[in-house]
Parts: C-alpha cells; structure tokens; sequence
C-alpha cells in the first residue's frame, strides 16, 4: 500500500510516500480502502516528535480518522461487508491507502456526504462528545466557553452546543474566523489579539470551558466559570504547567478535568461510538450539522496540509485526498 510515512522528526519536509505491506484484518477488523483522511494537531505532534503512537499501532505513519470503503471483513465482523462506506477513529497510520480497524470503531457515512466530508467526522466528534457532553455534562440552557472557535474542534463544538440548547461563545484570532463562527452558530466571539476574553466576559458566567490551550488561559477559566462549573482540557498549546489557586476551586466547587483520545482502548472507543451513532448521527443526518472543510490535498501533498495547518490560518478541517 502506498503511505505517507514520517521520515524523522521535523518540519512538514520529512513527510514522505513510500510503499508498506498491506495490513490484514484481525478476527474483529475490517479493512478499508482509504479515499481520504483527516489532518489533525496530534498530527503535528507527531511528527515533531512529541506524541508518539501507542503499542502495537504504526510509530511513523500519521493519521487518526479515515473515510472509505470496506474491502475485507475479518471472520468476526458481524455488522459490515465488503463495499460499505464508513468512517472510523484509528490511533494512527491514516496517512494510507488501506487501514485495519476494529469494526466497533466505525460509522456508516451518511447518504449525499462525500469521502472527504466524512473524514472529518471521527477524530472531532468523538473528542467533542466524550469531552463537551460526557466529561463536561454541557445541558441545554447552560453557557460554553470554547477556545479555537474555528479549528476542527470548535466548529464541531459550535454546532452540537447549539443543537442540544447552550449558549456558546469562541475566542479565536481574527475576525474573519469570528464572524465565521457566528454563522456557525456561535452566540458571540472574541477576538484574543484583540480584546482579553477575561475582561469581555462577565465573572461567574460560564459553565463549561473547553479549552485547548492552557498557559495563562488557566486562571481566567477558573475566574469566568460559574460555581460548580466545570473546566475541561483536552490539549496546552501555550504550556501545560499552571498556577492553581486552590480557594477558588473549591469556593466555586469547579471541576477539572481533561483527556486524550487516542491512547484509549478500543473498548472505550466502541462504546462511544454506539453512543455517537446514537445521539449525534440523526443530527447529522438531519442536516442540522455540517461539516466544514478548508482545503484538502492529495496524499503527495500531506507537507502542505501541515504547513497549513501549523498555520492556523484555517477555518475548518484540513483533509488529504487518496489520489
């Protein structure tokens, strides 16, 4: 199979196509033909060398959500057959031809929605749910403070806040990705190199913060949310070391809390899956939610996509197209 590998750690110019063998579905896998993948930051990270992959799963070969055709069923699989179009969260080695996945892991794409649209789906929306709605408990009526309101995340976050009923303010760098974000959905945005977001939003005010970039962030969360608010990361973009002022913790009784996605057990994947199937794919069905994609690039161009990405001049998902 052909596969954009990482030839060493560095900047976007270490990617490279090169040929692998072919995987092969274990007993509960399914094997997919790859038509296009989505370009996330853990997969700068790796690159870069700091998010290295888990056990067992490739170390050099980035890529944690695909979209494509199944062409083999291992002798387990109960729910799919060859020719079927899913999407699937992986733990990496999406930046190929062909990929093997537990058939849990998987979700049928919708009618009318391309290849490139549903790679989009999996790594955004699973982080999304399990963080936003899961850990965060986010109800109708209540207030979300969501920082990068025009990455993959925020777009995602945006859109499913709003579906279940909460109010959702952004912060992100231009005003171009604000007013983008209001069309969204969004309720208000907040540009950061302009205006502190502290100072923009009242104290005690917020109920959930999603917050991927750390750093100083940290205190002014703890300062806008609401007693017994509850603060959740999922990334520290600008520094993972903080100052906690305890009494405010535990005046305002706040929640902390925070994960990552692509370590976790396949277990925990399939059940949130049946779950996102569940709960998030009529909404996606019904058209209430869309996916918004940047720019995509063929497999030859997966350095540009991460130069784009890095970027951060992207409103969207970036996604790299098999050719």
């Amino acid at each position: 199979m052909k596969a954009v590998i990482i030839s060493e750690p560095g900047a976007a110019s270490v990617l490279r196509i090169t040929e692998r063998p072919d995987p092969i579905a274990g007993t509960d896998e399914v094997l997919i033909a790859v038509e296009a993948a989505g370009v996330n930051r853990p997969d700068i990270a790796q690159r870069l060398g700091n998010y290295p992959a888990p056990e067992g799963v490739s170390a050099d070969i980035p890529g944690l959500e695909v979209a494509g055709i199944v062409v083999a069923c291992g002798p387990g699989v109960k729910r799919w057959k060859t020719g079927d179009r899913v999407c699937a969260l992986i733990a990496g080695g999406g930046y190929a031809s062909l990929v093997a996945v537990n058939e849990g892991q998987c979700l049928p794409i919708p009618e009318n929605m391309d290849f490139a649209a549903a790679a989009g789906l999996p790594e955004t929306i699973f982080t999304v749910w399990h963080n936003v709605f899961q850990r965060g408990k986010l109800q109708p009526g209540e207030t979300l403070l969501l920082h990068g309101g025009s990455s993959g995340i925020g777009i995602t976050a945006i859109q499913l806040a709003k579906v279940f009923g909460a109010k959702v303010i952004v912060t992100v760098g231009t005003n171009e990705k604000g007013e983008a974000c209001l069309k969204l959905g969004a309720d208000q945005f907040i540009n950061y190199k302009t205006h502190d977001f502290e100072a923009e939003i009242p104290r005690d005010s917020v109920d959930v913060v999603l917050d991927m970039i750390g750093g100083d962030y940290f205190s002014k969360n703890i300062n806008l949310l609401k007693p017994e608010g509850r603060l959740v990361y999922i990334n520290a973009m600008q520094g993972s070391q903080v100052s906690l002022e305890l009494w405010k913790v535990m005046q305002k009784r706040i929640s902390i809390t925070g994960s990552t996605l692509r370590a976790r057990d396949s277990g925990f994947k399939i059940a949130l899956a049946a779950e996102i199937e569940e709960k998030v794919w009529p909404v996606i069905r019904s058209g209430a939610f869309k996916p918004v994609i940047y720019r995509t690039f063929p497999f030859s161009m997966a350095s540009v996509a991460h130069e784009v990405m890095e970027s951060s001049e992207h409103i969207g998902k970036i996604i790299l197209i098999n050719e």
